[in-house]
């Protein structure tokens, strides 16, 4: 049975939540053994709850927050627009992308795909 709209929009606030808060492992978590991630799209689309781990330990270690704009989910799947915004250490950046997410029946991310590029990135 295809994961529901309201479990959708809920598996998506929690990755926004770990995503600020969490670790790695965490993150990694929510996404199946084989699952895909391509982050920004037209990069490299990483493959495995290991890879995807590691894409994520880049910036564990970073004070970050979150905003969820909007979301909609349908069919399993959930189309979202939030801010995140990093302290590097040397300033504060800030990006606003657009991700889709695709889920299995039991709610684990199946894949993941981010719209940004460099230009919509700010730092302040």
């Amino acid at each position: 049975m295809t994961l529901s709209n309201d479990a959708a929009v809920a598996a998506v606030n929690r990755y926004l939540s770990l995503v600020a808060t969490g670790t790695a492992d965490d993150v990694a978590a929510l996404y199946a053994e084989d699952a895909t991630l391509e982050d920004p799209v037209g990069s490299d689309v990483l493959t495995g709850r290991e890879a995807i781990r590691a894409f994520y330990a880049t910036i564990a270690s970073l004070a970050k927050s979150t905003l969820l704009h909007t979301v909609r989910a349908s069919g399993g799947e959930a189309a979202f627009h939030f801010r995140i915004e990093t302290d590097t250490g040397a300033g504060v950046a800030t990006m606003e992308p657009l991700e889709l997410m695709t889920f299995s029946d039991d709610g684990l991310i199946t894949s993941m795909r981010a719209w940004w590029s460099d230009t919509d990135l700010t730092f302040g």
